[in-house]
């Protein structure tokens, strides 16, 4: 079967979607090289986290501005609203999560002034993991229009939620037996959030997915923050 040629508007809503999966690729990477400086304790890596914050929110107003030009030259029906509502959307919680990137980032380098670890980092790379993979799967899902695949990232978000309180309690604990330790732990602590974060906003992700395929409503029943 021959398919036929995409329209004006068609050919409009693939380019956006294209630089959206753009943009998701550079937040996976900053996110990525967050994790490296902060593990590594690398004070160049970290700077050039830091530095790559600007041409991502380049990116995200770049995106926003033709979605809003393809809603005032095509007026496009219901369906397709949803559609240009739910890309502007996604594109602010990519933002959200180049911006916690940016700030582990920050919070490494002043950790890195404090010492070598008073612990191995397993939890925090281990939750660096979980969010990373959310934040892909639920950039999938919206290319693929996979609302399955969007409502499993509710389940996934409790699996970092969980281990987010884990290592809370644990780091509060550290602080309470030692208090040489209270800095590093309360940094640790921020970074463990941020990365709690970064899951609450592939959900968010996922929300919109459902919604701009099926015109569903918070699907999972929770409360963006």
């Amino acid at each position: 079967m021959i398919s036929r040629p995409l329209n004006a508007y068609e050919r409009a809503i693939k380019s956006l979607e294209a630089e959206i999966l753009n943009m998701g690729e550079d937040v996976n990477e900053i996110l990525m090289l967050s994790m490296e400086g902060l593990i590594n304790q690398d004070e160049d890596m970290c700077n050039r986290v830091i530095e790559m914050d600007d041409p991502i929110d380049d990116m995200d107003y770049d995106i926003e501005q033709k979605a809003l030009e393809i809603i005032s030259l095509q007026q496009p029906i219901e369906k397709d609203l949803r559609t240009l509502a739910s890309a502007m959307r996604i594109i602010k919680e990519l933002e959200r999560i180049a911006d916690y990137a940016v700030n582990i980032a920050q919070v490494s380098l002043r950790l890195r002034k404090k010492g070598q670890y008073f612990k191995p980092l397993v939890d925090i790379p281990r939750m660096a993991d979980l969010a990373l993979a959310m934040v892909n799967k639920s950039l999938k899902a919206y290319t693929q229009r996979d609302v399955r695949s969007a409502r499993e990232l509710d389940d996934d978000d409790t699996q970092v939620d969980k281990l987010f309180e884990y290592l809370y309690d644990e780091l509060i604990d550290f602080m309470k037996n030692d208090c040489s330790l209270v800095d590093q732990a309360s940094y640790l602590s921020l970074v463990a959030r941020y990365l709690e974060r970064v899951g609450d906003h592939a959900v968010n992700i996922a929300e919109m997915t459902i919604y701009m395929v099926t015109g569903e409503r918070r699907p999972f029943d929770r409360v963006n923050e």
